[in-house]
């Protein structure tokens, strides 16, 4: 696959079973080599700096934090790392958010083995790669007005099951304001109510429980 050069790749996820599955899939492939593994992003940024990889495969969901942050921390130190954010999540707003970051890559973990082995030697060799799947998403809201910082606030706290009253007490606004926001991010997502927008906004990205 890639002649005599042996790619040297981590892992970080938290998942056993597919770190298990990632680890045989890559020593049986000539041309690779799994030279180290991490389950959270604190540990993934230290095997970064320990083993420096050609490339890195990374969880979107890790316990203490989230996949970008450790990919942004990781590259403020390493700026020609190459990071693949292997991911069950396709909302469209994380993959932008992780493309704004620097990954070369952002691919789902249900994606055939040997089209892994691929984008990996793909983003080994200073290519970006985004599967159509994927890019379908972002297509799909390329033209979308982004919800501002403080509707990402309100939204995630009617993802809570917070009332209006108690989200105006939380974010110190009145509650007019809280159903201002709220209307405009109906608006925004295209949800005809709260539930809704709460709904696709966890589809899409825009916020995590």
């Amino acid at each position: 696959m890639v002649g005599e050069t042996t790619i040297r790749i981590l892992s970080v996820d938290d998942h056993s079973l597919l770190c298990e599955g990632l680890a045989a899939l890559i020593s049986n492939t000539p041309g690779m080599v799994l030279v180290a593994q991490a389950s959270s992003a604190q540990e993934g940024i230290e095997q970064f700096r320990k083993h420096q990889p050609d490339v890195t495969l990374m969880d979107l969901r890790l316990p203490d934090k989230s996949g970008i942050e450790a990919l942004k921390a990781i590259r403020a130190e390493f700026p020609e790392a190459r990071i693949i954010i292997l991911t069950t999540f396709e909302g469209d707003v994380e993959i932008q958010h992780a493309l704004q970051a620097g990954a070369q890559a952002y691919v789902l973990k249900s994606m055939p083995p040997k089209e892994l082995l691929e984008v990996i030697a793909q983003v080994y060799a200073g290519r970006k790669r985004i599967p159509s799947r994927v890019a379908a998403h972002l297509a799909q809201h390329l033209s979308d007005e982004a919800l501002t910082n403080r509707e990402i606030e309100v939204l995630t706290e009617l993802a809570g099951g917070n009332r209006n009253r108690e989200i105006a007490e939380k974010l110190f606004i009145t509650e007019e304001t809280v159903k201002v926001y709220i209307r405009h991010i109906m608006e925004k997502l295209g949800a005809s109510d709260r539930t809704q927008a709460v709904a696709i906004g966890l589809r899409r990205g825009v916020i995590q429980l």
